[in-house]
């Protein structure tokens, strides 16, 4: 497989895991009455947040990285990735808890954007190559 093709993967999985976990964040506080009832309270577990958290850091540097010394050579999707995880931070080691259930889902949704940011600037780069290829 093409390391395009894997760095898409991967971005596309850390896009998906971001957005769950923001969705996740968000809807948590809201229905964490009606988890017991569900048979979901186990969503409200911190070791949930955090495996999701973990989850994110090792797909997001691990694409990122990738499609940097590959790719495209931008640090933009970096510093993206970087200010959602001090976002998810902020939010959860803050101790203000009226920050929480505001810049967790951000956050989430922030390290969501910096993987289709590189997906992007890797379909950039990918349609230069082709055309590159083509002219040869």
């Amino acid at each position: 497989m093409s390391l395009s093709k894997t760095t898409q993967r991967l971005d596309r999985l850390g896009m998906t895991a971001s957005t769950l976990c923001a969705v996740h964040c968000a809807l948590v506080p809201i229905f964490l009455t009606t988890l017991p009832l569900l048979g979901l309270e186990f969503l409200s577990n911190e070791w949930v947040e955090i495996s999701m958290i973990i989850v994110s850091v090792i797909l997001g540097t691990l694409s990122l990285s990738m499609s940097y010394r590959k790719q495209h050579h931008k640090l933009f999707p970096f510093l993206v990735l970087f200010s959602g995880f001090a976002l998810i931070a902020t939010g959860h080691f803050s101790g203000i808890e009226s920050l929480e259930p505001i810049l967790i889902p951000l956050g989430g949704f922030t390290v969501a954007a910096a993987h289709l940011v590189n997906w992007r600037l890797n379909r950039s780069c990918t349609h230069h190559e082709i055309n590159d290829s083509r002219l040869k």
